[in-house]
């Protein structure tokens, strides 16, 4: 399923999500010279490799640790990009407005650091370069699941794009998390995802800010 908006009404305008889809855009064009489709060449040793992130912990190799930050704003292909800018646009707009700003970005940059050292830790020998935001955004996901489980998510199908239905929050991120976990796919880092994924759901957990989100709930209603 890929979603394509959340049913919500926001009252303030989402400034990081969208400043976050313009970085991540113009760092995919640098990296490439301002081509679409042309190779990777401006930041090529700024990806995360798991068995550096370990060796980086290890002697506090700086240089390896900053990766975990700079792995974050990177993508492989244009493919890549457009899928976890449409992620960030349906679900990130929501959790800032109940984070709001300032806490929100440093939200999305912990997710970051969590998911790869996730990845880092299950695949710890592992020399392949970990690049994009998926896991950052997971843990805005995770976090979205327990704030709003019923909110309803409009989406499709592939390759049915022209087919939408709405499907209730819980469901649709319950089965892509499950679809990391079971469908371990070659070239992805999946339990990446699954740990921002965690994340988020945790952080809630911990500081939910019950007390804004009971405030949303009402004002929804009177709606």
């Amino acid at each position: 399923m890929v979603p394509i908006r959340d049913n919500s009404q926001r009252k303030h305008f989402p400034w990081v999500t969208y400043t976050l889809i313009l970085l991540l855009t113009i760092i995919y064009l640098w990296d490439r010279e301002w081509s679409l489709f042309g190779p990777r060449v401006v930041f090529t040793d700024l990806a995360a490799r798991p068995v550096e992130i370990v060796a980086g912990i290890k002697s506090f190799n700086v240089e390896s640790l900053l990766t975990l930050f700079t792995s974050a704003f990177l993508h492989a292909n244009l493919g890549h990009l457009l899928s976890n800018l449409l992620f960030l646009w349906v679900f990130g707009p929501r959790v800032e407005e109940h984070f709001r700003a300032p806490r929100y970005a440093l939200f999305y940059l912990f997710f970051g650091v969590v998911a790869a050292l996730t990845q880092a830790f299950v695949m710890p020998n592992s020399a392949i370069p970990m690049l994009g935001a998926s896991g950052a955004i997971a843990g805005i996901m995770g976090c979205y699941l327990l704030l709003y489980p019923a909110s309803e998510i409009e989406v499709f199908v592939p390759p049915l794009f022209f087919w939408t239905f709405p499907v209730p929050a819980w469901l649709m991120l319950g089965f892509w998390f499950a679809l990391q976990i079971f469908l371990v796919q070659p070239g992805v880092a999946n339990w990446a995802h699954a740990g921002g994924f965690l994340a988020g759901m945790l952080l809630v957990m911990i500081i939910g800010d019950k007390k804004n989100h009971d405030k949303e709930q009402q004002e929804a209603l009177s709606t």
